[in-house]
């Protein structure tokens, strides 16, 4: 029983970090060219705007399997340097789950060169309300236990993201703060701690000028209550033809952390590492993405992957507005 207990709160550990923080997880939906979910000043970088609606699920063959749905728009208001955006989202996790919205704020400074060069630094901030949901109605206990109430528990609460980012030709670099204000639930009992900030940085290059493009990129968390790290490393491949661009790629994330499991005979460790291929059309001004992420490591809770689907439209740009090879803001 202590075997099968350990090996259990390992993959809760690793395997699904979303349980533990408040927000839109981070998972790979910004690679489907929808970075504003992740970065607030993203908000209106090119000209016109972008509406992207994300579905992910998990596990097919899990009851109660987290399942997650975003939608978002954002648009730049004219020739002006100011972007707004708001985001809408819903988050379930067995008995647990969120919903909530934001409203975006990003202003953009040119920083130089003529109508044609991109070179801006943006800035942005997200203000929403977040609800938190925990359903014990259902659950059962041998022992009585004085913290499970056997109710709906739901709590509310005001929330901010802050984000910079810097965008240069070809290369791009983003910085934010989640949950920049650090309040939290206080859903599961008085001790749990508010402290939900989480930080994020990324940067990337596009290569090549012709038909076809290169993007490496990489992306950094940091949680600052558990003191999580975790890496993703990308590279996409973007082939131009006459209806628009088909892409791909593939993004690898790793933990810096481990967590500790026990098995018939030994101990062991393992840290959370997802291969996550995705492939995507743009046909005139839509958008198609879909990726699939699959956990490595003798430590899981099923052998199905993680499966997203990512729907986009963009509007209000004629023509490309800046002379490189930069899909997030050209579209």
């Amino acid at each position: 029983m202590k075997q099968h207990l350990l090996i259990l709160l390992s993959f809760f550990a690793m395997g699904y970090q979303s349980a533990a923080q408040e927000g839109v997880p981070v998972y790979f939906d910004y690679l489907a060219d929808n970075y504003y979910l992740v970065y607030p000043s993203m908000a209106g970088i090119g000209e016109g705007g972008k509406i992207r609606a994300t579905i992910r699920k998990q596990w097919f063959s899990v009851d109660e399997a987290p399942n997650m749905q975003t939608l978002n728009a954002h648009f730049r208001v004219g020739e002006s340097s100011s972007g707004f955006g708001a985001t809408v989202f819903n988050d379930a996790n067995g008995y647990h789950s969120q919903t909530g919205f934001k409203l975006t704020y990003a202003h953009h400074l040119r920083l130089g060169g003529d109508f044609r060069s991109l070179n801006q630094l943006s800035f942005g901030l997200s203000a929403g309300i977040q609800q938190s949901n925990l359903d014990e109605s259902e659950f059962v206990s041998v022992i009585p236990d004085p913290i499970i109430t056997g109710s709906r528990n739901s709590v509310g609460y005001f929330n901010m993201d802050l984000g910079m980012s810097y965008n240069f030709m070809e290369f791009y670099a983003h910085a934010a703060v989640h949950n920049l204000m650090g309040r939290g639930r206080d859903l599961y009992s008085a001790i749990e701690s508010n402290n939900l900030r989480k930080y994020l940085i990324s940067s990337g290059y596009v290569f090549g000028k012709s038909e076809w493009q290169v993007e490496p990129s990489v992306l950094f968390q940091f949680t600052e209550f558990t003191q999580e790290k975790a890496i993703d490393i990308n590279a996409k491949v973007y082939k131009s033809v006459d209806f628009g661009t088909v892409w791909g790629g593939i993004s690898y994330r790793r933990s810096f952390d481990g967590a500790q499991y026990q098995t018939a005979s030994d101990f062991g460790e393992q840290r959370l590492q997802l291969f996550t291929p995705i492939v995507g059309v743009n046909y005139k001004n839509f958008l198609v993405s879909y990726n699939y992420s699959y956990q490595m490591g003798d430590v899981r809770f099923d052998n199905g992957g993680f499966h997203q689907i990512t729907l986009g439209y963009d509007f209000g740009q004629t023509e490309k507005r800046y002379d490189c090879k930069c899909p997030a803001v050209n579209y």
